[in-house]
């Protein structure tokens, strides 16, 4: 019974009651008022006790009486629709609700007259929302098209015998149409008995379902379409309208809101009409019994995990398995002896822990047990509130991912989800809510935690290296090199002398040459005619592999021996030092990786001098040893390139050259604007030519008289070097100017934008190297056109740099 209904009998009993106590009267024949049947809703206003009442969310002063625009009498009503992002709602809707319940049995419709300010179609308008969220008897169209001219709308009434006592006489929806809101009128609401609906059709929506016993199944999509005045028009009706019968009892039951209660394993057919007219389509029900076998025990280590929930580990807090704000129902139950949450009526589930938030950034994946009836992808997602733990507190982030694969119906699947995969996901310090959904409305969910997977165990060594040891970088003209690829060798006598005890080859790795020694104990190598003269350089190099094992108690000695000025051995001005290495020495070998070993020549003490040196002694505990790139090299800068800057292989057709020998350069007014801090001159290093800047502080070339359309072009490149020191706070600044399409600088719409590189950035300057400096010109995110560029400013802290191949490229 509607609770107004119920105070109304309260009400006439109560009255009863005192006629009874004054005058002992006989009242048994007497009957209760009945609802009144009034018809109307609004005309000129409101139908005595109507309001409106808006919805939630709604714009809720979007309904207003407007006596300038009527389809008849002294005034409408005027519905305000609001544009895309108004603050004060993002639709217009509500309901028109009586105060008094009203008997409507005797209509066969709802009508009202609309137009609105420009042709549109209204979403949703009906009868029976009585705002209350409980209303039984709803029905509504849906896509009323409008127009700029008044038109009668026809809403028939499914079953008027439901409708005896009602409170919801007429509600609508509205949001803007492709953004933009705009204005309707409605008049004349009220109910009539036309008498020319025809034809009723009623239809429920066929479905094939799965239920569990104890459970119960929703009946949806029910609709009614009716002949108007010959034209079909189709009603969405509730599901009260409608009387339901199973073919199987036993199976299950409906009850007269359609809720389908699953009785006992089997199947069953759901019928239903509406009065005495049939509905076609009908709902199967297949009934599954509840699961019998527990989910997989896990078998992960507890210091591995974090658990939400499992009985193998101990649960962090959770304050919710289903949020206030889900569609979920949950409840704990106990299958095989373990505890399980089960999920009915599930279209998305909220699970939060936010009073404790879980810090799972050491985790690598997210583990859950599921048991669905049927394949209906999972979907889950990780909501991490910030180091603020709050949400909305600007640093949140969420992502959900859907799990389709391994999924099997009426049985326990495992979901592991790589943490990864929750790609939106940026942090996981504070995670604070898992939501799931899926398409089966049944869900059992068991053993959720996060958990770290182990490391795999590292692979066994190589016995012999795959890649070549890393390409030397120092400048050739610092090097004094015995072997490499990468530079040219002075000559050594032997690899292996016939004092020795080992046996070397020349091997390729990679296509790169090394010196491989097996049988080794220990290996002279002589470079006496001519020997060595270090004198000048301030360490050693030496590429070390091996396969062996390097820890304790494996060694690896370098001895360096120098014949004196004499430079022959034993003359008595001969000086040695010997160096030894292991797994913990800074350099330390190691086992099947190329280790660079770098050493001062200063930590060599009793080698004295460096003038002659004629041998290097290699002892080994390894007994097979790779080497490469054995050379002297000195850390000091030179003051000026020796070699040319690397010449460029970009297409001539991608490039636009400012200053390169590769290629032909367009027009530069100027190297060195006369409103610069630097000087500039053309030099020759190594036959190429390359412009110098000394006196270095900012350099301004222009290009005014010839801009480039560099519109094209991906990348802005040039090659520099310098011999002063590039570590903080050392900088080069790189800034391009585009004077706009009236090719003017200061012309209103010039365009720049500066970036700036340093030792640590990418692109980084380097001393006493060419470093090529290729920058995408997506950096320069202020350079929003790039067809009139006109100036290149670079700014430097190095006080003497030289340029070459100042080009842009695609």
């Amino acid at each position: 019974m509607h609770p107004r209904s119920s105070s109304r009998h309260v009400a006439a009993l109560v009255g009863v009651s005192l006629i009874l106590a004054a005058c002992s009267r006989d009242i048994s024949s007497l009957d209760l008022a009945p609802f009144p049947s009034e018809p109307g809703v609004f005309g000129d206003g409101y139908a005595p006790g109507v309001s409106f009442q808006a919805f939630l969310g709604s714009k809720v002063d979007a309904v207003a009486i407007d006596p300038g625009i009527k389809f008849r009498g002294a005034s409408a009503l005027k519905i305000t629709i609001p544009s895309f992002g108004d603050p004060a709602g993002s639709y217009a809707g509500g309901a028109f609700v009586s105060n008094v319940a009203r008997n409507l049995s005797e209509f066969d419709a709802l009508t009202f007259y609309a137009r609105a300010s420009r042709s549109a179609t209204l979403d949703v308008a009906g009868f029976a929302n009585d705002n209350t969220g409980e209303s039984r008897y709803t029905a509504q169209r849906s896509a009323i098209p409008l127009t700029t001219s008044w038109q009668k709308v026809v809403i028939p009434i499914p079953l008027a015998a439901r409708l005896m006592e009602e409170r919801g006489m007429f509600f609508f929806a509205e949001g803007p149409e492709n953004g933009v809101g705009y204005d309707v009128w409605i008049d004349e609401i009220r109910f009539e008995t036309l008498g020319t609906i025809r034809n009723t059709r009623p239809a429920i929506a066929s479905a094939t379902l799965s239920g569990e016993v104890g459970g119960t199944v929703n009946v949806t999509g029910t609709t009614v379409t009716f002949d108007v005045d010959g034209l079909d028009v189709l009603v969405a009706a509730a599901v009260g309208y409608f009387t339901f019968t199973s073919s199987n009892a036993a199976v299950a039951a409906v009850t007269a809101t359609g809720a389908i209660s699953v009785i006992g394993p089997g199947s069953a057919t759901v019928n239903a009409s509406l009065g005495e007219t049939a509905a076609t389509g009908a709902i199967t029900i297949n009934a599954l019994s509840p699961p019998t076998t527990a989910a997989p025990a896990p078998t992960r280590a507890a210091a591995d995990v974090i658990s939400l929930f499992s009985n193998a580990y101990t649960n962090v807090p959770v304050d919710k398995w289903s949020a206030d704000w889900d569609m979920a129902d949950v409840s704990d139950v106990q299958i095989a002896g373990d505890a399980v949450k089960k999920y009915a009526n599930l279209s998305f589930a909220g699970i939060e822990f936010l009073t404790q938030t879980v810090n799972a950034t050491a985790m690598t994946h997210l583990h859950l047990n599921v048991y669905q009836r049927n394949t209906s992808p999972l979907r889950v997602k990780l909501i991490n509130f910030g180091a603020n733990a709050v949400f909305g507190g600007g640093d949140d982030s969420e992502h959900e991912v859907s799990v389709s694969s391994g999924l099997t119906a009426n049985a326990w699947s495992t979901v592991e989800i790589p943490l990864s995969s929750f790609t939106g996901l940026t942090a996981r310090g504070h995670l604070a809510q898992m939501i799931i959904s899926s398409g089966s409305s049944t869900l059992y969910l068991d053993n959720v935690y996060f958990y770290k997977a182990p490391l795999p165990p590292p692979p066994p060594p190589a016995s012999v290296p795959t890649t070549a040891a890393p390409t030397p970088t120092r400048p050739s003209s610092s090097v004094i090199s015995l072997f490499s690829d990468a530079y040219t060798n002075v000559p050594v006598g032997t690899w292996s002398a016939p004092w020795d005890d080992a046996d070397v080859e020349d091997v390729q790795i990679a296509g790169n040459t090394a010196k491989k020694y097996t049988n080794f104990t220990f290996a002279g190598i002589e470079f006496t005619a001519p020997t060595v003269n270090a004198a000048a350089m301030t360490g050693f190099h030496v590429d070390f592999w091996t396969p062996d094992a390097t820890a304790s108690p494996a060694t690896f000695k370098i001895k360096l021996v120098d014949f004196g000025a004499n430079g022959a051995f034993g003359g008595g001005d001969d000086v040695e030092h010997e160096l030894t290495l292991d797994a913990a020495s800074t350099p330390g070998i190691r086992t099947g990786q190329w280790t660079g070993l770098d050493i001062p020549l200063s930590t060599f003490t009793g080698l004295v001098t460096r003038g002659n040196l004629a041998q290097l002694i290699f002892v080994s505990d390894p007994n097979t040893v790779y080497l490469d790139n054995l050379y002297f090299y000195s850390n000091a800068v030179p003051t000026a390139p020796t070699t040319a800057a690397p010449t460029p292989t970009f297409a001539t057709a991608d490039v636009i050259s400012l200053f390169s020998d590769a290629y032909t350069n367009v027009t530069v007014n100027t190297w060195s604007a006369s409103w610069d801090n630097a000087d500039v001159v053309d030099v020759q290093v190594a036959g190429n030519n390359v412009k110098k800047y000394s006196n270095f502080v900012f350099a301004g070339i222009e290009f005014t008289s010839s801009p480039i359309n560099a519109t094209a072009m991906t990348h802005f490149s040039m090659d520099i070097w310098t011999a002063d020191p590039t570590a903080s706070p050392a900088i080069f600044k790189i800034k391009l100017v585009d004077f706009g399409a009236g090719g003017v600088f200061g012309g209103g719409d010039d365009r720049e934008h500066e970036i700036t590189l340093t030792a640590a950035t990418t692109p980084a300057i380097r001393t006493g190297q060419w470093t090529r400096l290729d920058v995408p010109l997506s950096m320069f995110t202020g350079l929003t056109t790039r067809g009139h560029l006109a100036q290149l400013i670079l700014v430097a802290d190095p006080n003497t740099v030289y340029v070459d191949n100042v080009l842009l490229h695609k």
